[in-house]
């Protein structure tokens, strides 16, 4: 049978770009010298990749059989919304390039090749002032190579056209940009990009992701092309130039995006803008953040903010290495055992703390990576650990980030909690003198005896599973599904509804957790709410200070 890029293709490209980009990521962190050296574009293509993953497979959760259309499309949008740094955004749209220019069907060679082509253009037209030595022209020797191959070759020789036009583009990349030259290394965006076509040539060629060439085997240089830098030698001291990276998601129309990019263009450095249909990713190196950021305004809805200020991130980058590296030695793990939680707000941290636990903090709009659940799992310096999720959206994070430390000597139970709620009340019966396995069991049971629920802000019309909302209505969800939806301002009126739902099945115990900005007079109305309706039951109430929610519940 030919072979050909089908959406189980896509979806093993995205495993095995993930885990090419894994081995390769401390490689390709160590020679990031462009356009700011800070040692982070193995990390921000990684994760990059890895959202847009975590996407892909959820298309498969929802769909046994998608097409290759909505495959891509997948692709495409998770990696546009997990978009890390410069490398990460510019590959997000070389990804909707491809996507773009792939219809519902298997792609052909052919296919391939306008794929390729769609997304080089792509990618030059994102970025305001393209610099050729950067991954943009490794991209464009892709689409070049594989123009010049017969007309009536496979997809499989596409492919492998494809990557080996790169690794010779990349090899090149040097003697185009001066900055390479000087520092002996080629440019870090096009050996990730390698990585990826790589992945590429292995899936529509039909390589398992389980199979030899799954760990990113292939090489991205000729032996010998660049010979005189140390893989180990930390990125050069930062060149001058503006001191933060700005990095949001937009919601605008399109007739909004060339005023903003102008706007932009004249802030800052390294402008990339990538996206479409209403939904874009903006990327810009700035001095003053806060204009980047009022720019947005101007245009439409920012959201998911990132501000990085190069300095500190990059002397926190080298001290949190220094910790992953030692601590990953079998020999230096300590006999002890450790919780690591993942929360937001800072009132569910210190709760966490209270009992013991080791608190990675989370984003409300982004969840933890794989990697930074390791390197959480790693500070720890335990070779055993439990890991609550407390949100469902980590599982397929979790999961690779306790492969990841298996493999190094760490035993690690990951506890699939969906709430604070549960990893709270999973840490209650935490008990470090028990073996290992009993503890863990005694964790899970005590988190699976906790119903949770949550309110929610409606942000537009929507159908769920008790009905149409409006757009500022509150939502009370249990157990993860709409359970009551309650008119703008009825927070106290919709949280009580909730609770006389959730008791009306027993409970001994009831917790509130307020979100951040909640006022903590809608804890007091709903504690005496419980005590005229359930006398029996007692309440406790915390400032958890999480902002994705105003208030999470908990019966016991």
């Amino acid at each position: 049978m030919p072979h050909a890029l089908d959406a189980q293709a896509v979806r093993n490209w995205c495993r095995l770009s993930l885990a090419a980009l894994g081995q390769a990521r401390e490689e390709i962190d160590a020679i990031n010298v462009y356009p700011v050296p800070d040692g982070d574009t193995g990390t921000n293509l990684y994760l990059t990749v890895e959202s847009a993953t975590q996407r892909v497979e959820a298309l498969f959760e929802d769909d046994a059989r998608p097409s290759t259309g909505s495959a891509l499309h997948a692709l495409a949008h998770g990696a546009l919304l997990g978009a890390r740094g410069n490398s990460g955004v510019i590959l997000s749209q070389l990804l909707r390039g491809i996507a773009a220019s792939v219809a519902d069907g298997p792609a052909d060679a052919d296919a391939l090749c306008a794929a390729l082509r769609a997304a080089a253009e792509a990618g030059y037209e994102a970025v305001a002032r393209p610099v050729e030595g950067t991954m943009l022209t490794v991209a464009a020797a892709a689409a070049d190579g594989v123009a010049q191959l017969p007309p009536d070759c496979g997809i499989d020789a596409v492919a492998e056209g494809a990557y080996e036009a790169a690794r010779t583009a990349l090899a090149l990349t040097p003697r185009q940009l001066d900055v390479l030259g000087r520092a002996g290394v080629v440019d870090a965006g096009g050996r990730g990009l390698v990585a990826v076509l790589g992945a590429l040539a292995d899936a529509v060629s039909g390589q398992s992701p389980m199979g030899p060439l799954a760990l990113g085997m292939r090489p991205a240089l000729d032996p010998g092309v660049i010979d005189h830098h140390d893989s180990a030698t930390p990125p050069v001291a930062l060149a001058d130039g503006p001191a933060y990276e700005v990095i949001y998601l937009l919601d605008a129309v399109d007739e909004r995006l060339p005023a903003l990019r102008a706007r932009l263009d004249v802030l800052g450095e390294s402008l990339v803008v990538v996206g479409g249909d209403g939904l874009w990713n903006v990327h810009v190196h700035v001095d003053d953040p806060g204009a980047a950021v009022e720019a947005g305004i101007e245009a439409g809805r920012p959201h998911r903010i990132r501000i990085t200020h190069f300095a500190s991130a990059a002397a926190s980058a080298s001290a949190l290495g220094a910790v992953g590296m030692t601590g990953a030695q079998a020999g230096e793990l300590g006999d002890q055992r450790a919780v690591v939680s993942v929360v937001q707000g800072e009132g569910l941290a210190e709760l966490c703390r209270g009992c013991g636990a080791t608190v990675l903090h989370a984003d409300p709009d982004r969840a933890p990576s794989s990697a930074e659940l390791a390197g959480a799992i790693r500070l720890t310096r335990a070779r055993e650990v439990v890991l609550l999720l407390n949100d469902a959206e980590l599982r397929a994070a979790a999961g690779a980030a306790a492969d990841q430390l298996r493999d190094e000597g760490v035993r690690v139970a990951v506890l699939p909690t969906r709430s604070p709620v549960q990893g709270l009340a999973a840490l209650a019966v935490h008990e470090p003198g028990r073996r290992f396995d009993e503890d863990v069991v005694a964790m899970t049971s005590a988190a699976g005896a906790t119903r949770y629920a949550e309110l929610a802000l409606a942000e537009g019309e929507s159908w769920t599973m008790a009905g149409v909302c409006q757009a500022g209505d509150v939502l009370g969800l249990i157990d993860g599904d709409v359970a009551v939806i309650g008119g703008a301002g009825t927070t106290a009126a919709t949280a009580a509804v909730v609770l006389d739902r959730m008791l009306a099945a027993g409970g001994e115990m009831v917790t509130l957790i307020l979100g951040e900005g909640t006022d903590a007079a809608l804890a007091d109305e709903l504690v005496a709410h419980v005590r005229r309706s359930n006398p029996v039951v007692d309440t406790v109430v915390y400032r958890g200070g999480q902002g994705s929610s105003p208030l999470v519940i908990g019966v016991e």
